[in-house]
């Protein structure tokens, strides 16, 4: 599996592949509130959290694991404002950017 694609990459495909026939969840990869973002614009309907959580438990018990919840969802908050969203069900494609840009795109040429 080292050589396997990321969630990220294979996630649209998925998603394209299935349609309106099912949700598709993200289990694997999610370590920020940005990284939500991104796997929801990319047409995840829900991202699993098992690993913060867990750290935030084995660090704290109880108290450990509300910091991490808390810390995911100011980090999600903070990239939808960045990136104009105001509703997380609206959070579609258009936020996440598909390629990297030569560098004559990025001085205007």
């Amino acid at each position: 599996l080292d050589g396997a694609s990321s969630t990220a990459a294979i996630l649209p495909e998925i998603v394209d592949a299935v349609g309106d026939r099912t949700e598709v969840f993200v289990d694997g990869g999610v370590r920020s509130g940005l990284d939500v973002l991104r796997f929801l614009g990319l047409g995840a309907k829900a991202c699993f959290i098992g690993r913060a959580y867990l750290y935030g438990l084995g660090a704290f018990g109880q108290a450990g694991v509300t910091k991490a919840l808390e810390i995911l969802k100011d980090e999600l908050s903070t990239a939808m404002a960045l990136t104009g969203m105001t509703d997380v069900n609206a959070i579609g494609r258009e936020v996440i950017r598909s390629r990297v840009r030569s560098i004559g795109e990025q001085v205007g040429r």
